[in-house]
């Protein structure tokens, strides 16, 4: 189990980082999103826990489960969590819908939770080739970013798809992310791009076409496991150095998780024969080494039980935020 050396009290990583950050012009939206503002008070956990809907993907699309996108604020209150990252494919008609969104608020303000982003997919790629498709994907964005800002969002997760060559696609899916976080601006939305399949799922491609972008309310949602450009034949970017490229622009983070290897904080998936692993005391220590003290997101894509899968990655996330605060505390 890895360690951090040397950490300095949070209060001094604070300075220190906000020091750094406003010589690279990056202080503020560019690193923590509204929602996700670190807090100074020394005695504050190095982060928060959030719960990403699609940890419930197969309950939610299990009709059997009497259970459905409205029930997620309780569901996540009642699993210690009090922050939440929607999917629109579970409202996916619902995006316009007043009566309905009311309604969903409504239930989060009962609870206690927090609404933080909500993953869009389904709404085509960003950058399409062609300028009248590429128009079409950003313009079906916009009742996502109308809801995200009703329900109290901070973000919208978009995808950075597109085709061509490496260069090519960065310029065409810049530019729709451009258009795209141009029009979420005014209502104070931000436009994250997660890695999510193809070239987009390579670190260095997608950090180079959000500097590209170059707006503060453009920036990532770096998935740990999510790394893989190619799943047949398997092509996978090193999901260390893909986080560490992704967190000077995160404003979430995606803490996916599978297998758990037993006694320790390594969730584990297979492919190919292959093991490819997630070290939580590894990764984490690389999320907050960024100044990134806001939300992780739970999303469990693992075998079984939903809910155990969800309360196991809590309990992993809670003992390396113990393990950081005590590392912190010592080194103070």
């Amino acid at each position: 189990m890895s360690t951090v050396p040397h950490l300095p009290s949070r209060r001094q990583f604070l300075s220190s980082s906000a020091v750094a950050l406003a010589s690279t012009g990056l202080l503020g939206s560019r690193l923590w999103a509204n929602e996700a503002a670190p807090s100074t008070d020394d005695n504050s956990p190095p982060f928060s826990i959030s719960l990403a809907e699609w940890s419930l993907h197969r309950t939610l699309g299990n009709p059997s489960k009497n259970v459905t996108n409205l029930d997620f604020p309780a569901i996540a209150k009642k699993l210690g969590i009090d922050a939440i990252e929607y999917v629109n494919s579970f409202f996916k008609d619902k995006a316009r819908d007043s009566q309905y969104l009311t309604d969903l608020k409504s239930r989060c303000d009962d609870q206690g939770v927090k609404s933080l982003l909500i993953m869009v997919d389904g709404e085509g790629a960003l950058g399409a080739p062609k300028e009248a498709d590429r128009e079409k994907s950003v313009t079906n964005h916009y009742r996502w970013i109308d809801a995200a800002k009703f329900l109290g969002c901070h973000s919208i997760r978009v995808n950075a798809q597109s085709s061509g060559s490496y260069e090519e696609q960065q310029k065409l899916a810049a530019d729709g992310l451009r258009r795209l976080s141009e029009h979420a601006a005014p209502q104070d939305i931000n436009v994250i791009v997660e890695n999510h399949g193809g070239l987009s799922s390579n670190g260095k491609w997608l950090s180079e076409t959000i500097e590209m972008v170059g707006l503060d309310n453009c920036g990532t949602l770096p998935d740990f496991g999510n790394f893989f450009i190619s799943r047949n034949p398997v092509e996978w970017f090193d999901n260390y150095e893909g986080v560490d490229l992704l967190m000077p622009y995160a404003k979430a983070v995606s803490a996916k998780t599978h297998q758990f290897m037993e006694g320790s904080n390594i969730s584990y998936q297979e492919r190919g024969g292959k093991k490819y692993e997630t070290d939580y005391d590894r990764m984490m220590e690389i999320v907050v080494k960024h100044g990134y003290h806001g939300y992780v997101g739970i999303e469990y894509e693992g075998p079984g039980d939903e809910y155990e899968g969800i309360r196991k990655t809590k309990a992993v996330l809670d003992r390396v935020a113990a393990s950081i605060a005590e590392t912190a505390t010592v080194a103070g």
